[in-house]
């Protein structure tokens, strides 16, 4: 709850103002905007005596000084009559007409939101770098504790609230979650091995963010429970991307997520962005299902709208391995770059994994006849397992990956689906399927690492064996037909449909 509004700051709004929330109140007069912590006590708050609320304002100007110190001036107090006083936060008070919620919504003629959501950004990325690491932090940024705040999640909605959000909604969002999570216990590991689990703020909300002429003022952030203000930087600024997006400026947030990306130098996979986008989407369907709960009516459709927007964040952060196969000569190749291109995912040939096994430049010819050479039966098994390990690797850090090879062999496709099971990860398989004389003539003409030439590609395709379950993609199609239809296979969304950006 930001201390917006006008008074003498030469802003349009009133001197005097109230407001209110269930946990406290700000009395916004003149210049300054004073914050009282309501005497109540809740599940999450306990703020009944008056050394409580005074603890309580203390740490919240002591944390929010952290990024706005020129706004949280202190601890003050109202006095009553008989002397006692009530403490309260003194801050100085904010302009109603700069807070990122009224400029996205009001679209501020001579406002330029790339740029402002650009310095909010940088001032993020410089808060995390600063901020504070510990034992205590890195506990919240594991696998586990993350689990265990989505199931928690998952509980307290099927008491109170499934039919809001919609069983269905629900039902896929935990096997996603789930499913996701299940895999990834070394991304999280990693991330907590980085330093990128902080102190952070722990609540960014478009409204509790200023855009000033000399720069944010990003406020309110979460005080009264350290654990839910210890999070992994990406989950801190994903809190305003899924604000952003919400509020109906998706392209604010992609830029917010590109900015704060090359800021930071984070090598996060996109899964993990969308993945914590997901989560606060998530977290706020529930809250507004509680909500509806507690006031014994329905909530609006706020709850399903998040809900589909954590759906969508979690369709397209799932964690996939794909195989690109087929014939020399069908374009394999080609189409697994150009998917790896377009989604984000890891590319590996077999053709690279092959000559690297056996100490060879890529670019030099090993050519030799079928099953000989570096192409004999002990140097494929050799190859495909190289090409199956790193995979895992990369699949357990939440990379997607395309594995770009012929595939005729249906026991080495089983273990590539071994290695779906076992990483929890979804498989998709596309087979590259060209005529042969079009084949042929692409072979003769092309210029790759590739060594198999005309004979050894019609040899292959009579020893291939029958692949059930596999996406044709006719590569006679232009290169870019072949890829929307190769991504709307892996993405399961029609060809042409973009995502949600994520940086």
């Amino acid at each position: 709850m930001g201390p917006g509004a006008g008074g003498t700051t030469g802003t349009a709004g009133r001197y005097a103002e109230v407001r209110e929330t269930h946990s406290g109140v700000v009395l916004l007069l003149g210049d300054l905007a004073y914050k009282l912590k309501r005497p109540v006590r809740l599940d999450f708050l306990d703020f009944s005596t008056v050394e409580a609320r005074q603890r309580a304002c203390e740490r919240e100007v002591e944390l929010n000084r952290r990024l706005t110190p020129d706004v949280y001036l202190g601890v003050g107090a109202l006095r009553r009559p008989d002397g006692s006083e009530e403490p309260a936060v003194v801050m100085r008070r904010m302009p109603d007409e700069r807070r990122l919620t009224h400029l996205v919504r009001s679209g501020e003629p001579g406002t330029d939101l790339d740029a402002a959501v650009r310095h909010v950004a940088r001032a993020l990325a410089s808060f995390h770098a600063r901020a504070s690491r510990s034992a205590a932090a890195d506990r919240e940024g594991s696998r586990d504790a993350i689990r265990g705040r989505w199931e928690a999640s998952f509980a307290q909605l099927h008491r109170a609230g499934a039919e809001l959000v919609g069983k269905c909604r629900l039902t896929e969002v935990e096997t996603q979650v789930r499913q996701f999570l299940a895999g990834r216990e070394p991304l999280f590991a990693e991330r907590v091995r980085q330093g990128r689990v902080v102190d952070g703020h722990g609540d960014l909300l478009a409204d509790d963010v200023f855009c000033l002429d000399d720069g944010p003022r990003i406020l309110d952030c979460l005080e009264f429970d350290d654990r839910l203000r210890y999070v992994d930087v990406l989950d801190d600024v994903a809190f305003l991307a899924m604000d952003l997006e919400w509020l109906g400026a998706p392209a604010l947030a992609g830029t917010l997520l590109a900015t704060y990306l090359e800021l930071s130098g984070d090598p996060a996979p996109p899964g993990l962005l969308h993945h914590f986008i997901a989560y606060r989407a998530f977290v706020r369907a529930k809250v507004s299902c509680l909500a509806g709960a507690s006031l014994e009516r329905p909530a609006s459709g706020q709850a399903a709208g998040l809900a589909d927007l954590a759906l969508r964040h979690l369709r397209a952060g799932e964690v996939v391995l794909v195989l690109v196969g087929g014939p020399p000569g069908t374009g394999k190749t080609t189409l697994a770059e150009d998917l790896g291109d377009r989604l984000g995912y890891a590319v590996l040939s077999s053709d690279r994994v092959r000559k690297e096994l056996a100490g060879i430049p890529a670019e030099a010819s090993a050519r030799a006849g079928l099953g000989e050479g570096i192409y004999d039966a002990g140097h494929t098994r050799a190859t495909y397992r190289e090409m199956l390990a790193r995979a895992r690797a990369l699949l357990s850090r939440g990379q997607s990956v395309v594995l770009d090879a012929s595939w005729s062999d249906a026991a080495e496709r089983e273990e590539a689906a071994e290695l779906a099971r076992t990483a929890s990860v979804r498989p998709v398989y596309l087979r590259c399927s060209l005529d042969e004389e079009r084949a042929a003539a692409r072979i003769f003409a092309r210029t790759g690492i590739s060594d198999a030439d005309e004979a050894i590609a019609a040899a292959m395709r009579h020893c291939e064996d029958p692949w059930p379950g596999c996406v044709e993609v006719d590569t006679a199609q232009s290169r870019a037909d072949c890829l929307a239809a190769a991504a709307a296979a892996v993405t399961r969304l029609p060809a042409g449909h973009q995502s949600a950006p994520t940086g």
